[in-house]
């Protein structure tokens, strides 16, 4: 299907929601299929999500992860419960926005809920039913009854509103070193440098377009992921003490863990395979439940990828949290980054417990199914300072 047959099937429709938030489809992700996209899709591989790209960008996430640690840290000594799931969204917003528009944004205060509403809005208008889409003339009567073209518009202006004043931030700053450049100074510096012989002029709608695909899908992406990680280990505490004490003797007395920990962490790579498996962001989900390919396949266990060769990269049709073929995610590098080294860092500084009367039986596992499927309620659990 990946290989032989996936020309057939790697376009994209040309939906209402996409179109708008889009710029008439001048990002990647929801772009139809043709040169246009394969040009543009190399500019991002090449430019923005490279393995180099995300390498340059360690510190950021480091700084971002050790505020978050210091912030529970600060809950564990009430032995309160603490909602993760704004702490997650909270952290990917911040590295988010700091890897892609820019040093201004380091120690700003961000407007979570508003922010988190912007993202869950955008998601909501991107994966919404149109009416339109489908039956052209009675279907716009549908919307407008509905409101949905109201939403979508409100949507659009509000984010287009904000990229746009990100861009004049970044023009009137002047240029940045080479070293010290966001995601938006090397898309201004691509379109400054380009010549007419390029296969794409870039304009500053493809630039916002880009820049949305990755402030709805890198914010919320990780941020689901890291969730239902710590919601499935919360469930089997034999899991989640079996990734600690591998965290915990890996890092030592150092007290410090860092992204080149996490690569010698193999029970925590398994435990990331196992929720993607079960929890995968886009809806590929009968794959990864399919009883003639896993074993008890409803039921979360990481060790069943011991000596197994199934990775998330879309070689194995079995796993594809990220899908797979010429349509793979390709911010896979910078999203996994942030998963692996915010979970271990979570696993590493603190025990969890849950509330006083709940047992683990009693976390709500219910989905919550827009753009991306996402917990529906939030996990509180309550942090406990690990004593190293």
């Amino acid at each position: 299907m990946l290989r032989i047959h996936d020309l057939e099937c790697c376009s994209r429709p040309p939906l209402t929601g996409p179109k708008r938030l889009t710029y008439n489809f001048q990002d990647v992700a929801f772009a139809p299929y043709g040169h246009y996209w394969k040009e543009m899709r190399k500019i991002c591989v090449a430019e923005l999500f490279s393995m180099k790209r995300v390498q340059s960008f360690q510190s950021v996430r480091q700084e971002e992860v050790d505020l978050l640690i210091k912030s529970v840290s600060g809950s564990a000594t009430l032995a309160n419960p603490i909602d993760l799931s704004k702490c997650s969204f909270s952290l990917t917003a911040s590295i988010i926005f700091r890897i892609v528009f820019g040093k201004q944004f380091q120690g700003i205060e961000l407007d979570n809920d508003k922010l988190q509403k912007l993202v869950f809005e955008a998601e909501a208008m991107l994966g919404s039913f149109c009416a339109s889409d489908f039956l052209p003339y009675v279907g716009k009567v549908i919307d407008w009854f509905t409101g949905f073209h109201t939403r979508l518009e409100s949507s659009f202006h509000e984010l287009d509103s904000f990229f746009q004043q990100v861009i004049e931030d970044h023009l009137d700053s002047g240029p940045t070193k080479d070293d010290e450049e966001d995601i938006v100074d090397v898309l201004l510096r691509m379109e400054k440098d380009q010549t007419q012989n390029d296969a794409i002029q870039l304009t500053k709608d493809h630039i916002k377009a880009i820049l949305m695909d990755i402030f709805i899908a890198g914010i919320d992406t990780p941020a689901i992921n890291m969730i239902w990680a710590v919601a499935e280990l919360a469930r089997k505490p034999t899991a989640m003490k079996k990734a600690q004490n591998e965290i915990r003797s890996c890092v030592g007395k150092k007290g410090k863990l860092t992204e080149n920990d996490v690569s010698k962490l193999t029970y925590l790579n398994m435990v990331i395979k196992e929720t993607l498996r079960l929890h995968p962001p886009v809806n590929v989900w009968a794959i990864g439940r399919d009883p003639d390919i896993w074993d008890n396949p409803e039921e979360f266990i990481p060790e069943r990828f011991i000596e197994n060769p199934i990775d998330l990269k879309g070689q194995h049709f079995e796993l594809l949290p990220f899908s797979g073929g010429r349509r793979i995610c390709p911010r896979i590098n910078m999203g996994m980054t942030v998963l692996e080294l915010a979970l271990a860092n979570l696993l590493y500084f603190f025990d969890w417990k849950l509330p006083i009367g709940m047992r683990e039986i009693d976390i709500d596992m219910e989905e919550k199914v827009s753009l991306t499927v996402g917990k529906k309620t939030s996990l509180m659990l309550i942090p406990i300072k690990y004593n190293m």
